[in-house]
């Protein structure tokens, strides 16, 4: 079964973005093979995306990848869609659903942080790639919209590289494993 994954950059103090959205601080030198990105992108062929992360992507251009699905998850379409976007509006446990139904390859969940947290409070995530990048700074959007959760997750690997980053890979465990806090998250497939 298709996977849905959260491949993303965060600052040591959990921030995704700085509070306007900019993510300048990850303006930074690169190793040889970009922490893994060429080939994690190769074993995906659909991104989601929540409505102000395709706002600062249309923004800051060139455009969308037409080679894979995107999908933008928002109630207020506009007018004229970017090039190779899908606008969702459908609950998201059905589309997640639906998605995993057809054929192709894994599903990368681009952020931002409220379409993290919505597609997680479904149980529907089943994945987190995160590059923890060496800097602070301050205050700006987290990993994950703040809501009261509790979600275990199995450390799958860990590697860090010259340039400071570490990457964190981790499974999102199945609700049985939630159960022990009393708290119901959804289904998470593995």
């Amino acid at each position: 079964m298709r996977k849905i994954i959260v491949y993303i950059a965060a600052s040591v103090d959990g921030y995704i973005a700085r509070l306007d959205g900019s993510v300048d601080w990850l303006n930074r030198p690169h190793p040889a093979g970009d922490h893994g990105m060429a080939a994690f992108y190769k074993t995906i062929d659909t991104v989601l995306w929540g409505r102000k992360t395709y706002d600062v992507a249309v923004r800051s251009g060139p455009g969308f990848d037409t080679s894979v699905k995107n999908y933008v998850f928002s109630t207020r379409p506009p007018a004229s869609p970017a090039p190779g976007v899908e606008f969702v509006s459908e609950p998201i446990g059905e589309f997640a659903e639906r998605l995993r139904a057809t054929p192709g390859k894994n599903i990368w969940i681009m952020g931002g942080a409220g379409i993290i947290a919505s597609f997680l409070d479904e149980g529907r995530i089943d994945e987190f790639i995160i590059h923890i990048i060496p800097t602070l700074i301050g205050e700006g959007v987290p990993l994950i919209a703040p809501r009261h959760r509790s979600v275990p997750l199995a450390l799958r690997s860990c590697r860090h590289y010259r340039d400071g980053v570490v990457r964190l890979h981790y499974r999102v465990l199945p609700q049985e494993a939630n159960k022990k806090t009393g708290k119901e998250v959804g289904r998470a497939h593995s």
